[in-house]
């Protein structure tokens, strides 16, 4: 059990992947499907924090390296730029539905780029992120339950 938590965990912290790789690995993995949920939620909002806070600090040392690293900062100041002109107006109900919506380029990863470039504070970001997580995790939920449900 131990083995499939880490993975679930792993895969929920990774970009792009995040929950909607985790949560249904971690039920094809055997895992109960509501524990697997709470795990994904839980370990997907890990990295949140750090990225709202420390994100532009490390764009700024990227840059510094030229080069590659350099393409690296300007692509993601790029990327998360694009979805901050949409969700400014919008901010918290925006933020939550950039986040709730389990699509590519969706996802807490994002919603914390997103919530960093606009400058909010750690208290009016994390929430709207957290219920889309949550709300994406029940999506995700439902569609591996329903796939699984269908393959048996």
């Amino acid at each position: 059990m131990l083995k499939e938590i880490l993975i679930v965990a792993l895969l929920s912290m990774t970009p792009v992947l995040e929950l909607r790789a985790a949560l249904p690995a971690g039920i094809a993995m055997g895992m109960d499907p509501w524990v697997c949920y709470g795990l994904c939620v839980a370990f997907n909002m890990v990295p949140v924090p750090f990225i709202i806070l420390l994100l532009r600090y490390v764009l700024q040392w990227l840059h510094g390296f030229g080069g590659k690293a350099d393409k690296l900062a300007t692509w993601v100041e790029e990327h998360a730029q694009k979805k901050t002109q949409v969700y400014k107006k919008y901010q918290i109900l925006g933020l939550f539905l950039l986040v709730a919506i389990p699509i590519p380029g969706t996802g807490a990863w994002t919603g914390a780029l997103v919530a960093s470039f606009m400058g909010m504070r750690l208290k009016d970001s994390v929430p709207p992120i957290l219920f889309g997580v949550a709300a994406a995790g029940l999506v995700m939920l439902l569609v591996s339950m329903g796939v699984i449900h269908i393959m048996n």
